[in-house]
């Protein structure tokens, strides 16, 4: 038997993904002129990777009944947040720029991170649906607890 919070700390999980994954996205439209890091390079855009989060395996046992069977259903947790090495940099020709390259096949460019505003944005609205969607479940779980509520009176 699922309990009666457990709805709330499913969403919970979901609004804390979605509010870091927001953070995410904020951070690559800041940088995305960043043509030299602390680390050294140009700015990477970073991705977050999610999994699902189970406090343990989850084993259906034979004997239980499909209706009884609650699945996984924990939420989700963040694997890693990790930079897109795969995506190529943008070349943007502009000799007086300090870190255009001085020498080779590229003089005379700078290279500008791999970060698409227009892709970042759409990000941006999945994972704010996303995160109204989380807020909506534990509202209604809210509304449902009241209603329970009232019904004992």
């Amino acid at each position: 038997m699922m309990g009666i919070f457990s709805s709330i700390n499913t969403a919970s999980t979901g609004l804390t993904a979605q509010q870091t994954r927001l953070d995410v996205i904020a951070d690559n439209i800041a940088n995305v002129n960043t043509t030299r890091t602390s680390e050294g390079g140009v700015f990477r855009r970073s991705r977050v990777v999610f999994r699902p989060k189970v406090d343990q395996p989850y084993w259906r046992s034979p004997f239980l009944p499909d209706y009884l069977d609650n699945g996984v259903g924990k939420g989700v947790r963040i694997n890693t947040i990790e930079k897109d090495m795969d995506a190529s940099t943008r070349l943007v020709y502009d000799p007086t720029h300090p870190d255009a390259y001085k020498t080779g096949e590229k003089k005379g460019y700078v290279e500008y991170p791999n970060v698409n505003v227009v892709s970042e944005m759409v990000d941006m609205i999945s994972a704010s649906r996303s995160y109204e969607a989380n807020v909506a479940v534990v509202n209604g779980s809210k509304s449902m607890f009241m209603k329970a509520l009232e019904i004992g009176r």
